[in-house]
């Protein structure tokens, strides 16, 4: 923070912690805390898109689960629930809410009769085709809040920092 700031939540969070338990290394909470809050607020400005569409943050992604699968625009349950790491049972009550929409059908899959597969529906694609473009825009906005050289270093950082967490390596060569 540069001297003269007025102290944000966390570091106001990060000082009561210095003085109750000095003892204790609260430098972490200043990045985590942070993107704890971030993502909530982005969250926040995200599903204001969706709203307008009339989805669920779940349920967009699932239609663009759909849509970034090419024609035919579909998917089986299973493989919806993976794309959009969810519990099958939450995939469930989300193609459900979507099929009765209109948004989405489901069939049986020609080569197995017990599997299923779920496709757009033209309304769909036109609802999913708008609400991603209003969706990217939104994005945009929200990123533009920093420098771009900013946010080309953030999307680096996060990069490198979800591959550690994601795929961890032995440390010290073992």
């Amino acid at each position: 923070m540069e001297h003269g700031e007025p102290l944000d939540r966390v570091a106001h969070i990060q000082a009561e912690w210095r003085r109750e338990r000095p003892d204790v290394d609260t430098t972490p909470q200043g990045v985590i805390g942070r993107l704890h809050r971030l993502a909530a607020r982005l969250s926040e400005e995200l599903c204001i898109v969706y709203a307008r569409y009339g989805l669920s943050e779940g349920e967009f992604d699932v239609l663009c689960a759909l849509r970034r699968a090419g024609e035919p625009y579909e998917r089986a349950p299973g493989e919806l629930a993976a794309h959009t790491m969810v519990t099958t049972g939450a995939m469930t009550k989300r193609i459900d809410r979507l099929e009765q929409a209109g948004l989405v059908t489901r069939r049986r899959r020609d080569s197995d009769q017990r599997g299923r597969i779920v496709a757009l529906t033209t309304a769909g694609r036109e609802l999913i085709d708008q609400a991603f473009t209003d969706h990217m825009r939104n994005e945009r906005r929200l990123l533009d809040l920093l420098p771009p050289t900013e946010a080309a270093s953030l999307e680096t950082l996060l990069t490198a920092w979800l591959s550690h967490v994601e795929h961890p390596r032995p440390r010290g060569g073992e």
